[in-house]
C-alpha cells in the first residue's frame, strides 16, 4: 500500500489509476486493429516518475484483472513494464518524494542587520549562562523567483538539556507577542523561519521546527556561526522534506540544504562598513585580517559582476525590459576599465611590479640585517654577563679565604689577650736589670 502520511502521492495515485482505467475502457470500446501511442508513464509524469514507481511497486497495477482483459495489447502491456522496470533502476531502492525537486525555497538571503543581532544575542547569553546555542525568530518575505529574503530577526528564550537532547524548552508565548509587536511596527515582514548558532544540526530541530509551522507551513532554519572558525559564509540555510521509500516504510522528515548568501541594500552596506570602521579591534591591522578582508570583497565584487552578466543576458534574450539608465551605468563602468592590451599600460604596469618587487627585495635585506644585528648583540650580552658571573665568584672565594685565616689564628695568644694575669697584691715589683 501507499504509505501513510503523503495525501499528496496517495491523490496523483488515485488520479494516474483513473487514467488507465479510462484509457483501457476506450480501449474496449474501439476497434482492435486501432491502436494508440505507447503510453509510457515517464511522458506524461517527468516531474513525478518516482511516483509512478511507488505506484506499479507496491500497488502492483500490471497483476490487476483488467489487464489480464486487455490481451490484444500485449505489446503495449511490454512496453510498460520495461519503462516501469528502466524506471525502477533510476530511481534506487529508496524513491525520494517529488517535493525534493520542487523545494518551496530556492534560495535564502540573509541581511547584515539579522547577522548583527545573532551575535548580539549570543553575546549576551552567554555571559550570563554556559549555553552552547541560542534560538530565535526570522521574519522577511518571499520574492517572485522563490528567493527568501530575511532581513529581520527576534531572540525567544530557549534551553535544553545537554545530557538528554529530547527535553527541551521553547517559550512560544514570548514569540506570539514579539511578533504582534513586530507585525504593528512592520506589516510586510512575516515569520519565514528560525535560527541557531548551532554549529551544527541537532536532533531535536525537526520537532522545533514541527512548532515553527503554526507561523508558517514551511519554515527554514538557518544555522548562523557566532563564532566562526573557518574563511567564508557563517550562514548554512535547511528546510524540512520528506523522503518516502518504496518499501512500505513510513515517511521520514530531514533537512534539505538550500543555497544561502549575505545580501544588503546600500544604506545597510554604508552602516556596516561605519560600524565596523568604529570598532576597535587590535587584530584588525594584521596582515591576515587584511588578506581576509580583501579576498571577502573581492567574493563580493565577483556576485555583483555575476549578477549583472545575468541581467544583461536576460536583456538580450528579451526575458526582460531593457532598462536605460542601468544600462547607462553598466556602461560607465566598463568605460572606467584600462585598454590592458596597448603598450603604454604594459610598460607601467611593468615598471610599477619591478618597483614593488624591488621594495620587498630591499625589505628582506633589512630584516636579515636587523636580525643579525639582534644576534650579535644577543652574544656579547650574554658573554659579559658570563664575565660579571665568574668575576663575582672570584671575589666571593677571597672573601671566604680571608675569613677563614682569622679563625685559623692562635687561640692562645688570644686567650692572652683577653684574659692578663693578676698581681698579688703586698707584692713588690722585681727590679729591672740594667
Amino acid at each position: 500500500m501507499v504509505p501513510r502520511g503523503d495525501r499528496t502521492s496517495r491523490l496523483e495515485l488515485e488520479g494516474l489509476q483513473e487514467a488507465l482505467v479510462d484509457e483501457h475502457n476506450d480501449r474496449k470500446s474501439a476497434d482492435h486493429d486501432y491502436h494508440t501511442p505507447d503510453f509510457t508513464p515517464h511522458q506524461h509524469f517527468d516531474d513525478n516518475f518516482c511516483v509512478v514507481v511507488l505506484f506499479f511497486s507496491s500497488v502492483s497495477f500490471l497483476e490487476l484483472p483488467i489487464c489480464e482483459r486487455m490481451a490484444p495489447h500485449k505489446d503495449e502491456v511490454k512496453t510498460e513494464s520495461a519503462s516501469i522496470e528502466l524506471m525502477k533502476q533510476k530511481a534506487g531502492p529508496h524513491c525520494i518524494s517529488a517535493s525534493h525537486n520542487n523545494l518551496p525555497v530556492h534560495r535564502v538571503t540573509v541581511h547584515p542587520l539579522v547577522l548583527l543581532s545573532v551575535v548580539d544575542h549570543f553575546n549576551r547569553v552567554s555571559k550570563t549562562q554556559s549555553v552552547k546555542r541560542v534560538v530565535g525568530v526570522l521574519l522577511g518575505s518571499m520574492k517572485k523567483d522563490r528567493t527568501l529574503d530575511i532581513g529581520n530577526s527576534f531572540a525567544v528564550p530557549f534551553d535544553e538539556d545537554e545530557k538528554d537532547k529530547s527535553t527541551w524548552f521553547l517559550d512560544m508565548d514570548y514569540l506570539e507577542s514579539m511578533y504582534s509587536m513586530f507585525h504593528k511596527v512592520a506589516a510586510k515582514e512575516k515569520i519565514v523561519g528560525w535560527y541557531h548558532t548551532g554549529p551544527k544540526l541537532h536532533k531535536n530541530d525537526i520537532a522545533i521546527n514541527e512548532q515553527m509551522k503554526r507561523f508558517v507551513p514551511h519554515p527554514v532554519l538557518v544555522i548562523i556561526e557566532a563564532e566562526p572558525k573557518d574563511i567564508g559564509l557563517p550562514t548554512e540555510a535547511y528546510i524540512e522534506v520528506q523522503e518516502v521509500h518504496d518499501d512500505g516504510t513510513p515517511p521520514i522528515k530531514t533537512f534539505e540544504h538550500v543555497a544561502s548568501e549575505i545580501g544588503a541594500e546600500e544604506a545597510e552596506e554604508v552602516g556596516v562598513e561605519h560600524l565596523l570602521r568604529d570598532i576597535k579591534d587590535q587584530t584588525a591591522g594584521t596582515l591576515s585580517q587584511r588578506i581576509t578582508d580583501q579576498l571577502m570583497g573581492l567574493r563580493g565584487l565577483h556576485s555583483q559582476l555575476v549578477d549583472i552578466e545575468k541581467y544583461l543576458q536576460d536583456v538580450a534574450a528579451h526575458r526582460l525590459p531593457i532598462n536605460h539608465p542601468v544600462i547607462y551605468h553598466i556602461q560607465e563602468v566598463l568605460n572606467l576599465l584600462p585598454d590592458v592590451t596597448h603598450p603604454d599600460y604594459v610598460t607601467a604596469q611593468n615598471v610599477q611590479t619591478n618597483d614593488q618587487l624591488m621594495c620587498v627585495y630591499m625589505g628582506s635585506l633589512v630584516r636579515s640585517v636587523i636580525a643579525l644585528h639582534n644576534l650579535i648583540d644577543n652574544k656579547l650580552a650574554l658573554q659579559k654577563a658570563e664575565n660579571e658571573q665568574e668575576d663575582g665568584g672570584d671575589k666571593k672565594k677571597d672573601e671566604k679565604k680571608k675569613d677563614d685565616k682569622k679563625e685559623n689564628k692562635d687561640p692562645k695568644k688570644d686567650d692572652a689577650k683577653k684574659n692578663p694575669p693578676k698581681k698579688e697584691k703586698g707584692a713588690t715589683p722585681k727590679p729591672k736589670k740594667p
